[in-house]
């Protein structure tokens, strides 16, 4: 056999491996994707959970780097904590193993063009009537089955001619494995597919270009490699993102530095184990065993780690947002001393009426939905943060005093709550009509409540409290002549009704806000008692205005 003809071989054998791969995984991730996501969103409530769950939907769609994407897609969702994606991600590495087994018990054992053609035209079959549904993906998975092992079996003919001319880097000493790790690392890297290397090391060792450790460092090498997809999946992403591929790179690096410290007695009991399982003794079958086991180890030296691995992650890749979430004040220490737990309550509380009353300032100037969504986002993880340190304090040591003002901070939180809630509806009626159209109907109506979020800002120098109540007052003159003109420009047709609707509804939310504002600064001693009943009002629509 030609050297051309042995290199047109290997690269028509890794193409049609790559082919039938990517042909299969296509068709297997159609045909069961309401699978993937159902199993992944209701069966990870504990980590064996996770794993299985992770090991399972691989196994199905044949691609650990499809369920990485959805387990990352749920993290960001919130369906998913890191937590819970780290066992998926884990359990997605053992799955992998699957194509192992694949190839070593069913391409490297059977006559090819026995199985292989006829999937392909049972296949195509299938595609080509049904397409658009499950049985054409199911079709497109079966060719996918079939093309994947007319490759194996190129790959198997190029590395049974090479065998008598050429080897691969043979040895067992340091240098010797560590360079037969890189080229595990290399070749899948370059062709971003740390099953197509497996392929190729199970198939080298079984045309006799590598011996068993040797095949072994390789398939070691692979799995490291694969670090590399997730690493370039995480340029630019989320924060989430990034801590999930942490986690995978993490999980991978560890498993493949263990596996080599480990590798001579591994592959050893490797052996001596598929002899008790009564396994093939061809190396495909023994490296397909090695794979599983190595993989299965990682989970074993992970699982004591996993919650230090959450929380170190998690310290990572902060985005602004997230850092701003974060309590300032609130401690488990100080959870334990009333007094002081109350005052650092407080503070935070303040803090996040600050971000409340900022996202209203931000919806007055127009400011894009996405960025109040974020700060609505950390509004909201404060106020559970609140509450869940609330739920620690020792209320036993409580004085009177104490037990009384617990209360009035829940209920300016509440109040803050509500303020960034109006916000996001200022915000959705601003995009329906330009919010800043509200002063030509109502003069100086958006001034005076700009100039009122800022004297009851709880961050900022306190306001007499005569004068917030003389601006609430001229603010509620101006809200009630805005809604009368407004009115009567959509009642005369100067105005569309929709438009009209729109602006009532972004200034009835600008009121509310002040007034919700006012009160909370009120209960904080910051100004004099604002007008209107102390409970927070319920939402009203441009209808009851």
């Amino acid at each position: 056999m030609s050297a051309w003809t042995t290199a047109g071989g290997l690269l028509g054998g890794i193409g049609l491996f790559l082919l039938g791969m990517g042909l299969m995984t296509d068709g297997l991730k159609l045909a069961a994707g309401p699978a993937l996501e159902r199993i992944l969103a209701h069966s990870t409530k504990t980590r064996l959970r996770g794993l299985a769950s992770g090991v399972l939907v691989t196994a199905l769609v044949q691609s650990s780097s499809a369920v990485t994407v959805a387990a990352i897609g749920f993290v960001n969702a919130g369906l998913l904590t890191l937590g819970q994606s780290m066992w998926v991600l884990f359990g997605a590495n053992v799955g992998t193993t699957m194509t192992g087994w694949l190839v070593a018990l069913v391409g490297l054992k059977f006559k090819i063009e026995v199985l292989a053609l006829p999937l392909i035209g049972i296949g195509m079959a299938l595609r080509l009537t049904g397409s658009g549904n499950r049985r054409g993906a199911l079709g497109q998975a079966l060719a996918g089955f079939g093309v994947l092992f007319l490759g194996i079996d190129m790959l198997k003919e190029s590395f049974s001619g090479m065998a008598t001319d050429f080897r691969l880097p043979q040895g067992e000493g340091v240098k010797e494995t560590l360079v037969q790790v890189l080229i595990g690392i290399a070749l899948t890297v370059l062709m971003q597919s740390s099953s197509a290397s497996l392929a190729i090391a199970l198939t080298a060792a079984q045309g006799g270009l590598l011996t068993p450790q040797g095949a072994a460092a390789v398939v070691i090498g692979a799995n490291i490699g694969t670090t590399a997809t997730a690493l370039i999946a995480s340029i630019g992403a989320t924060p989430n993102a990034k801590r999930a591929a942490a986690a995978h790179i993490l999980f991978n690096l560890l498993t493949g530095a263990v596996a080599l410290a480990l590798l001579p007695w591994l592959v050893s009991a490797i052996g001596m184990a598929g002899e008790a399982l009564e396994l093939d003794s061809a190396p495909a079958a023994q490296l397909a065993l090695f794979h599983t086991a190595f993989n299965l180890l990682g989970v074993v030296l992970v699982w004591p780690l996993a919650e230090s691995m959450t929380r170190f992650l998690e310290g990572r890749f902060r985005a602004a947002e997230e850092d701003e979430a974060r309590p300032r004040y609130l401690d488990s220490n100080v959870a334990a001393v009333p007094a002081l737990a109350l005052d650092a309550l407080e503070r935070e509380v303040r803090r996040m009426g600050g971000i409340a009353l900022r996202m209203m300032r931000e919806a007055m100037a127009g400011a894009a939905q996405d960025k109040l969504a974020k700060d609505q986002q950390i509004v909201a993880r404060l106020n559970q943060e609140i509450a869940d340190f609330i739920a620690r304090l020792n209320r036993a040591g409580m004085s009177q005093d104490s037990a009384r003002r617990l209360p009035h901070i829940l209920r300016v939180a509440r109040y803050y709550e509500a303020v960034a809630e109006l916000a996001m509806e200022a915000a959705a009626a601003a995009r329906e009509t330009p919010l800043p159209a509200l002063i030509e109907a109502g003069g100086s109506f958006l001034d005076q409540a700009t100039r009122l979020f800022s004297r009851v800002d709880p961050e900022g120098k306190p306001a007499h409290g005569a004068d917030v109540e003389t601006g609430l007052h001229s603010l509620e003159g101006g809200y009630q002549m805005l809604k009368t003109e407004l009115l009567e420009a959509g009642a005369q047709g100067r105005l569309p009704v929709a438009n009209m609707d729109a602006r009532l509804r972004a200034a009835s939310s600008i009121h509310r806000a002040v007034q919700q504002a006012a009160k909370a600064a009120r209960l904080l001693g910051a100004e004099a008692p604002a007008s209107g009943a102390e409970q927070v009002p319920p939402r009203t629509t441009a209808a009851e205005m």
